[in-house]
Order: C-alpha cells, then structure tokens, then sequence
C-alpha cells in the first residue's frame, strides 16, 4: 500500500516533469569560462627576432620564488617578471640551480641591461636603472647567442595576452588592453 504522501510526491513529481522536462529552453547562453593559466604554463613572446616561451611571473609569492628549485630549463624557455610601476631591480640566486641572465627592460619594453647570475648566489643584481618594468630571466649565455642586445623590444601585445590567460586584467600591470 502506498501513503498518502508516496502518492503527493509520485504526482508532484510526474507534473514537474511534464511541465519543466520537455520545455525546450534554447541553448546555454552563459558564457563558458576558460580556464586560467598557472604560473606553470609558458606563452610564445617575442624579444627582438627572437621567441620565447615564457612563464609569467606576476603575483609577489610567484616573483619571490622564481626558477627557484628548477634543475634545468629548456634552451629558449625564461620566467618573465612584471611590475605594475617602474622600479629599479633587485634579483638573487637563493635556491636556484641554474646559471642564468636577466635581461631588464624598461616600460616602453626595450631591453636596458643584462646580467649573469650565478647559483646560490645571494649577492643581489641590481639594475643601474629606477625606470623599469620587466625583467626577463634565461639561461646564461642566451642573450649572446641569440643576439638580444641592449634595445631588443619585448613584444607587450603578446604580454598582456599572456596575462589575461593567467585572469589577471592586463591594465592592472599598466600594459594596454
């Protein structure tokens, strides 16, 4: 035998079928939300003639680590680092295996000066200049080889484009949408 609220609910619930269930409500129209990009992933960006995948450093806890604790980086892979305002750049080697360059560019995106960097070493690299914006680590020697020299221009639409993919709004690191 069925109670009485067996068959409510067993009525209830055929009628909200009938009405709700076969309604053709069109197409999602909400906007599907991509996923953000980690710190892990790398984005294509130009320096000078030349491309770069790059990891994109923009929050302080990801710009204090760095390439911290990495054993090797691929031979044009580098961490870009982003500041919303010009400063003058201070890095250090504190738990980095890697002998790397840091190439510091100003807010137009033009590259200024470039340094080695040794690992372990926490002595800190500073640059000569209070007028920048990005520093662009890479493997030691990259920038010779490569032939990146003072003046190089780092290509900022395709920055911003890598910063948006990571959820951030490019104008709150004051690159241009």
């Amino acid at each position: 035998m069925f109670s009485r609220y067996s068959v409510l609910f067993t009525i209830s619930l055929v009628a909200a079928l009938a009405v709700f269930g076969g309604c053709d409500r069109g197409p999602d129209l909400k906007p599907v939300a991509a996923a953000v990009k980690t710190i892990d992933e790398r984005f294509a960006v130009s320096v000078g003639d030349r491309t770069v995948q790059m990891q994109v450093a923009v929050t302080p806890e990801e710009m204090e680590r760095g390439l911290m604790f990495r054993k090797t980086m691929g031979p044009d892979e580098g961490m870009l680092f982003i500041y919303a305002t010009p400063t003058q750049m201070n890095f250090w080697m504190r738990n980095c295996d890697i002998p790397l360059d840091i190439g510091f560019f100003d807010g137009a995106a033009e590259l200024k000066e470039i340094y080695p960097m040794y690992p372990h070493d926490e002595k800190t690299v500073s640059s000569h200049s209070h007028n920048l914006r990005f520093a662009l680590e890479m493997n030691q020697g990259w920038y010779e080889r490569s032939g990146v020299r003072a003046g190089a221009k780092l290509d900022l639409k395709a920055v911003a484009e890598a910063v948006r993919a990571r959820g951030i709004k490019p104008d709150t690191l004051g690159l241009a949408p």
